[in-house]
């Protein structure tokens, strides 16, 4: 191993203190526990991707109320949680009110219900909210759940797993040790299937927009473009969107952001765009090399060093990228499993709750992706005109348009 590789190692075995964690003087088992309440809604986005049953593998994390106004969908909640009749709620205003629990899980995946869930939760006096992405509708709404974690010190975690994975870190030491040249560009996709355009960009595009961030700086502004069979969208196009995302429209979506720094960013979807899901995560082009990296898949990234403008014969070889480094296998697979299921983002909500920090992607974080949704579409509203952060107009771009 060389020195490089040494280095990126050791960056990587402290990503995102995802490894120091074990090594702590205290275990979540010698602390005190914290309950957990969670809140499904079956039919309506049910329990997202295994939000309520994490907490069962976490240890000082029992589950102790359930709620979900569908009797059938509670009911089998209620077998899979392993919890009594008495601790299933129709009503998770009730639930709240009478467990008043550390940590609340926001499960559903119907993101119309999460305002509500995640403001009832904190009123309630939740120290800690996992929830599912997309975080909220708006950049409105989610002025609102700031402005209550403030008020109530209340940590929110969105569930954009990719960033608690530790290879995320040593892919962000690699360009800034240069390992790319300079970085020119960051292309982004979706997945380009059936819900190519808007709803990709908010359903999967969160996902993407998070790393992109982590990597490339926040964002400075954004313009955008938004069509329909081949056409500019207009009012006309503009439908309610699935899983409760509120005003959509567009079946092919073109995005360019300016981050910190200079730097350029894309995002494109084109519904049913024939690459089989290949493409959904993101390119970081440099001057002496390109990582590609691939969202929820493992390993998460590879490398193809050289110049990605020059016709190299032989092509170079695409390096996987692990926790470890450059073409080095895994050290931890344990660890990128607990990341897959979500364990580590609510191990990692648990210590911000005892260590009364943010979590690593927090409401500040999921405002930030809401945000960035939102300002292709108003983008696009204007004509294409470009658009700087914060928006201006905090509603929905495409309500009342």
């Amino acid at each position: 191993m060389d020195r490089r590789q040494f280095t990126t190692l050791a960056s990587g075995m402290a990503a995102s203190g995802l490894l120091a964690k074990y090594s702590s003087a205290q275990s979540p088992s010698e602390a005190s526990p914290l309950n957990v309440a969670v809140i499904g809604s079956t039919g309506r986005g049910d329990y997202g991707h295994g939000l309520d049953v994490v907490w069962q593998r976490l240890k000082g994390t029992p589950i102790v109320a359930v709620a979900d106004d569908h009797a059938g969908g509670r009911a089998k909640a209620l077998a899979r949680l392993k919890l009594p009749e008495t601790a299933g709620y129709e009503d998770y205003r009730q639930m709240l009110k009478q467990v008043r629990p550390d940590i609340v899980a926001v499960c559903p995946r119907h993101v119309d219900q999460h305002r509500d869930m995640l403001l009832a939760a904190i009123e309630a006096g939740a120290k800690g909210i996992y929830i599912e992405k997309p975080f909220v509708r708006s950049p409105a709404e989610a002025d609102e759940v700031l402005a209550a974690c403030a008020e109530h010190g209340a940590r929110v975690a969105v569930a954009h797993r990719n960033r608690y994975h530790p290879t995320l870190q040593v892919i962000k030491d690699l360009v800034e040790q240069g390992r790319i040249g300079r970085l020119l560009e960051i292309r982004a996709r979706g997945k380009g299937d059936r819900r190519g355009g808007g709803e990709d960009l908010w359903v999967l595009g969160s996902h993407v927009l998070n790393m992109m961030t982590f990597l490339g700086g926040p964002p400075q502004s954004c313009s955008g473009l938004l069509l329909q069979d081949g056409r500019p969208v207009t009012a006309e196009d503009v439908r309610p969107g699935g899983e409760g995302l509120g005003p959509l429209a567009g079946n092919q979506l073109h995005a360019r952001y300016m981050l910190e720094g200079g730097v350029f960013a894309t995002f494109d979807s084109l519904a049913n765009d024939e690459t089989k899901n290949q493409g959904f995560g993101l390119r970081l082009i440099g001057s002496e090399g390109t990582i590609a990296i691939y969202a929820d898949r493992n390993p998460l990234a590879y490398l193809s060093p050289g110049n990605p403008f020059a016709a190299l014969d032989p092509p170079p070889r695409w390096l996987p990228i692990t926790s470890g480094g450059v073409d080095m296998p895994e050290p931890d697979p344990e660890l990128i499993r607990r990341v897959a299921h979500h364990d580590a983002a609510a191990e990692d909500l648990v210590e911000a709750v005892r260590e009364n920090r943010e979590p690593l992607c927090n409401a500040e974080q999921g405002a930030r992706t809401v945000e960035m949704i939102c300002g292709v579409f108003e983008s696009h509203r204007q004509g294409g005109k470009q658009v700087a952060f914060p928006l201006g107009r905090r509603e929905h771009p495409l309500a009342n348009w």
